[in-house]
């Protein structure tokens, strides 16, 4: 679709009334056809061209310097022991905030493992000479992060009329109907409730047609619909019917349709013999660990089943950049353009970006992109935080609410994937991008900060006041983000010097909103990343302690919490006012900080 097509454009209003609420989700009728490619719009015909990227300073992003060193610094940790073997043998890290790249740094070896002994259960390394260092511009196997490619075509072809979202998939594949899956639509395959199992070894097949014949016959293991199942054959199965439909493989649709608009020279499927020398090596593949014996992969795919597949498939098998993923980002960032170049209508990246599994709390998934997923995307996540990680061990995390992008591109399966445990080196580096995003104080030069440490408490105490007259309120401005249901902040008041304390309910409100009342004293979660302004009536004690309590446990956390303009008020008199010095420096800090981000 090209943006001087102003009249067959797709506008917000026209998608609304295409949309309707069904169960959580969001069901889009068929669009008209937008043209059979994405193409570059001439200039100068009113469509003003969207942020493209350059390298820059952590304050030309927007973003404080000192979390981007700590980003990187964590970041070697994992080169080393963590906790017996290294995480990976090295990575590229990228981040930034609209159209600058503050950090873009690699680190460690792209190539160090010749082979993998497991009699000792070391890595058998090649020669110095022969290793090779990770560089800005290595190439990845992206493993399952391929899937967001897969994906974007799949809702290209939703918007331009030729796919829906709702349809059946076999009304597009008549084989795929059977065992159970007849009723299986376009949809449950992009937010894996299609009730298909992870995977099956479609790499014993011998024959391409016998692999087809294994995801015809393969049954659901729940009902369509009614369980989240995380399944690399929905996306295979998608990349089945884009072919059908397009009468074009995935490897062209991907090049026609994305890289080649996007000028994403380094990324596409099977990558040619003269790239090798700057691709990361991954496994030394051999039966048991691996499903087929292959020594060392270094130049192909991963994946046995994308490798069974010629390299091409929808689930695994794209090989990229960091920097080619840090324009995918920018792309979607900026509703689906980058410069003059269009690949998908705003109203198409919104759908990417909405919770369609609304059913399934704690598997939020848009179309195609995980969403709020704090086991890899750490502080940055939030309800609209969109990513997907790849088992090779790359990830990408895009958040729309402050405009920040993330690639921790790594070998993590160098020499073999049992090494690897978790996703520790994805959570650290999101905390410190998260962390670099200042949060401006609400009043003055600086704010309360609680910190972002796991497994601790933290509590911000004013000094004894009398409240015993009655009528004592407290107000101030809060700020906070919490990995939900698991840390949370809480207002406390105790009368007996510290010895008990109980909850003090409040209530807060935000510009535009109602105000929510909080009986249980406490909040967590997401606040929606801005300032609220806080009341709370004070219980009558003649020494009454009021603190601030924030607890996290030792998984995840997110960006914290933040308390400014303390004020205590009782019949119209001042008990405690943060602004006057002498208040301000009675205050107790244990584990926060007075912040000026």
């Amino acid at each position: 679709m090209t943006e001087d097509r102003a009249d067959r454009a797709v506008t917000r209003r026209r998608f609304a009334r295409m949309t309707v609420a069904l169960g959580g989700a969001l069901v889009l009728a068929p669009l008209p056809a937008q043209g059979a490619t994405a193409t570059t719009a001439a200039p100068g015909r009113g469509h003003p061209a969207r942020p493209t990227l350059r390298h820059g300073s952590p304050d030309r992003a927007g973003l404080l310097a000192g979390p981007l060193r700590r980003l990187v610094t964590d970041a070697e940790t994992f080169l080393g022991p963590s906790p017996r073997h290294p995480w990976y043998a090295g990575a590229v890290l990228l981040a930034g905030r609209g159209g600058t790249v503050a950090l873009h740094q690699p680190i460690g070896m792209a190539v160090r493992y010749a082979a993998y002994d497991e009699k000792t259960d070391t890595g058998v390394e090649f020669p110095a000479e022969e290793q090779i260092p990770m560089a800005r511009d290595t190439v990845f196997d992206l493993a399952s992060v391929s899937k967001l490619f897969t994906s974007m075509l799949a809702v290209q072809q939703i918007e331009r009329g030729a796919l829906e979202l709702e349809g059946r998939v076999a009304s597009y594949l008549p084989e795929f109907g059977a065992a159970g899956k007849r009723d299986v639509t376009i949809r449950q395959l992009l937010t894996h409730t299609s009730g298909l199992r992870a995977w099956i070894p479609l790499y014993a097949a011998p024959t391409y047609e016998e692999k087809l014949r294994l995801i015809w016959n393969e049954a659901p293991v729940a009902p369509p619909g009614s369980r989240y199942l995380y399944s690399d054959l929905n996306l295979i199965s998608l990349q089945l019917v884009l072919e059908k439909i397009t009468a074009r493989t995935l490897d062209t649709l991907l090049h026609d349709e994305i890289t080649a608009p996007l000028g994403m020279h380094r990324t596409r499927f099977t990558p040619p013999a003269s790239w090798k020398p700057k691709i990361a090596a991954t496994e030394d593949a051999r039966k048991p660990w691996s499903g087929l014996e292959r020594g060392l992969v270094w130049g192909e795919v991963h994946d046995e089943n994308a490798f069974s597949l010629g390299g091409v498939a929808g689930h695994a098998g794209v090989f990229s950049t960091a920097w080619d993923l840090a324009v995918l980002a920018r792309t979607l960032l900026n509703g689906g353009s980058y410069g003059r170049t269009r690949v998908l209508a705003p109203e198409s990246v919104e759908l990417m970006f909405t919770d369609f599994n609304t059913a399934f709390p704690g598997d939020e998934h848009g179309l195609g992109f995980e969403l709020y997923q704090h086991w890899y995307m750490g502080a940055l996540a939030t309800p609209r935080t969109a990513g997907h990680t790849g088992f090779t061990g790359t990830s990408l995390v895009l958040d729309p609410t402050t405009d920040s992008f993330l690639v921790v591109l790594g070998n993590s399966v160098h020499p073999v994937r049992s090494w690897r445990s978790g996703s520790a080196p994805r959570v650290a580096a999101a905390d410190h991008l998260a962390r670099a995003v200042p949060v401006r104080p609400a009043r003055g030069r600086t704010a309360w900060f609680s910190g972002m440490a796991s497994a601790t408490t933290a509590t911000l105490t004013l000094p004894p006041l009398d409240t015993s007259g009655g009528g004592a309120r407290l107000g101030c401005l809060l700020w906070w983000d919490t990995e939900p249901g698991a840390d949370w902040l809480a207002l406390e008041a105790s009368a007996d010097g510290g010895a008990s304390w109980l909850p003090v309910p409040f209530r807060t409100s935000r510009p535009g909103e109602e105000p929510v009342d909080r009986p249980s004293g406490a909040v967590g979660g997401w606040s929606g990343r801005v300032w609220h302004r806080l009341a709370a009536d004070l219980p009558a004690a003649r020494e009454l302690t009021v603190r601030w309590r924030y607890t996290t446990d030792r998984l995840y956390v997110g960006r914290g919490a933040y308390a400014d303009a303390l004020r205590v008020t009782a019949g119209g008199r001042v008990l405690f006012d943060e602004a006057r010095p002498e208040d301000a420096a009675r205050i107790a800090a244990d584990g926060w900080s007075a912040s000026a981000d």
